[in-house]
């Protein structure tokens, strides 16, 4: 089965739009890898919340989880590949007993290491040894903080995770992250709760920093605003709610052909929690191996190489809609 015909019959719902790689090919583009700087760690699935928007479909109940002999295969690529940045996402990280050993480690073969949060999972487990940890290394915390509207949030995450991050995001503050010059990068991540596009990055940055400021006095560093994939839960619930070929055509009529340059997924591998290899996060949740076959993060003695092509299907509007996806 190829990436377009994978997408397409995910709910079962005839493709109403042009497909992605037609597009590229009208705009005279291809999609292919530059030089490949960032490697970033799926650990797994499993997560303390369930979130509409979700394109890996993360929650409670997923037993996804890499283990302590994968960790060590994809540290020892690291070691070999020497990235410029490695960043730890899941799922929730801080759930996995592996990462700690990934972020002590991570942290003296790459100059930047990024941990991504929902930050109510970093409050749950062991709070104060966890944030003693990251500040320990000097990890960048990437925040997912969809909004400063308290129902909004919870709406899309649960009910309570808005004060909770609330909270997390002011212990942060204290600890020294998100204030400038103290070399502690704090940064959030927004995502629409519904099924539209984001409001521009840099007006929806100011509006945060004002609000979470004047409410909470509350900082952090950069605020990057993204369209949600429509994978995973977040595509279900657009085929529930009738959503789905709206927001496909919505993705699409808001293709830049500028963004594709900067694309993650040209700079970006990504391995999963059984130590496969992807173009990116999304590649991931559909199953989309990079180059189109399974390699296993022992087989690699390097990064990938410039010019490979991406592996692409229509959930890349997403990434190319409006500012882009980088």
């Amino acid at each position: 089965m190829n990436p377009e015909q994978a997408l397409q019959e995910i709910g079962g719902v005839e493709r109403p739009l042009e497909p992605f790689r037609q597009t590229l090919a009208k705009h005279a583009l291809k999609l292919e890898r530059g030089k490949t700087t960032t490697l970033q760690i799926n650990v797994g699935l499993l997560c303390n919340q369930f979130c509409r928007h979700c394109h890996l479909d993360a929650g409670p109940h997923r037993p996804e989880s890499m283990g302590a002999q994968t960790a060590e295969e994809v540290i020892a690529y690291a070691c070999r590949s020497r990235f410029d940045t490695i960043d730890i996402t899941g799922g929730a990280p801080e759930l996995n007993p592996n990462t700690e050993t990934l972020v002590r480690k991570a942290s003296s073969l790459a100059p930047r290491v990024m941990f991504r949060s929902n930050l109510s999972a970093l409050e749950e487990r062991n709070r104060d040894d966890w944030m003693r940890l990251l500040k320990e290394h000097r990890v960048v915390i990437v925040a997912s903080f969809p909004s400063h509207n308290e129902a909004q949030t919870d709406s899309q995450r649960g009910r309570g995770v808005f004060q909770r991050s609330i909270d997390t995001l002011r212990k942060l503050n204290a600890m020294g992250y998100g204030h400038e010059g103290t070399g502690l990068e704090l940064d959030l991540v927004s995502n629409p709760t519904g099924a539209f596009l984001p409001t521009p990055q840099g007006q929806m940055e100011q509006r945060f920093r004002e609000v979470l400021n004047k409410r909470w006095g509350i900082v952090f560093n950069h605020l990057y605003s993204f369209a949600n994939a429509p994978l995973g839960r977040f595509r279900q619930w657009l085929l529930q709610s009738g959503n789905l070929e709206s927001y496909l055509q919505r993705l699409a009529s808001s293709f830049n052909p500028c963004a594709v340059e900067g694309l993650m997924c040209r700079t970006l591998v990504s391995v999963s929690w059984d130590g496969y290899l992807y173009d990116c996060d999304f590649n991931l949740a559909l199953d989309l191996p990079m180059s189109g076959k399974k390699v296993h993060v022992s087989e690699l003695s390097e990064p990938p190489s410039p010019g490979y092509p991406i592996a692409i299907a229509d959930h890349c509007y997403t990434c190319t809609a409006g500012a882009g996806f980088t």
